[in-house]
């Protein structure tokens, strides 16, 4: 467990730390890097997040109305969010003056924490096997994401000392949510089978942000090779590392 926090912590502090690293971002190529990214999370939880959670469930309807929930809970967020959690960066809607939006913030956080509970697995879940390939996947949607936060607020704001502030305090939301979910389902009396709601709530969540990202791949149904390309290799590798890891 230690090693898969300091894994999401560092992951996600570098990955916001790299646009000072960048002087000019070319927005086609983070677009194709979304395709990839987007897509590898949609087959994720196709695969291996939503088959889990119903396989360690005793009530499948209540299992696919977590789904439900966790969409349009996502749905909800986006509202606070402006969608940075799936890579939108709208530097031309904060200026310098602006204050930090903390709702944004605040929804980005939680939508963290949220998906860095899905690290923890009880004794029934995956028979022994490592996580290894929920972890790879969280890591490519965190780093589209944290950059995008740190754009807004660094380049987009020039709010560059509390820029790195929030930058720790995302940083620690997933792997916060790993500590949390360890200790409640460690706790004495709480059923495993909880678990699988847990499983099925996130996978609503990242069925509505993979599939918006898969939308806004190709705005007005416009063909794009590359991030097409990028799309079906993002699935492609998906399987292959659930197998392999």
């Amino acid at each position: 467990m230690l090693v898969n926090f300091l894994i999401l912590f560092v992951v996600t502090m570098l990955a916001g730390l790299s646009v000072f690293l960048v002087k000019d971002l070319n927005m086609k190529r983070f677009k194709v890097l979304l395709a990839f990214s987007g897509s590898y999370l949609f087959s994720l939880t196709v695969i291996h997040i939503l088959p889990e959670a119903v396989h360690e469930s005793h009530n499948f309807t209540l299992t696919g109305i977590f789904v439900l929930i966790g969409f349009f809970v996502q749905l909800v967020l986006e509202f606070f969010t402006e969608g940075v959690e799936h890579g939108h960066i709208h530097l031309h809607d904060h200026t310098p003056d602006s204050s930090v939006p903390m709702a944004m913030f605040g929804g980005l956080c939680l939508h963290a924490f949220l998906e860095g509970m899905l690290l923890y697995h009880p004794s029934s879940f995956h028979e022994g096997e490592e996580v290894g390939n929920l972890l790879f996947g969280l890591i490519l949607h965190k780093i589209p994401e944290a950059f995008a936060l740190m754009s807004i607020l660094v380049l987009g704001m020039k709010q560059r000392t509390t820029g790195f502030i929030l930058l720790v305090l995302f940083s620690l939301a997933s792997p916060l949510g790993l500590l949390a979910s360890t200790f409640f389902f460690n706790l004495e009396g709480v059923p495993e089978e909880y678990f699988s709601y847990v499983f099925a709530l996130i996978a609503g969540n990242f069925l509505y942000i993979s599939t918006t990202i898969f939308f806004e791949s190709s705005p007005n149904h416009t063909f794009k090779a590359n991030r097409l390309l990028a799309s079906v290799v993002g699935a492609v590798s998906a399987v292959v590392a659930d197998y392999a890891l």
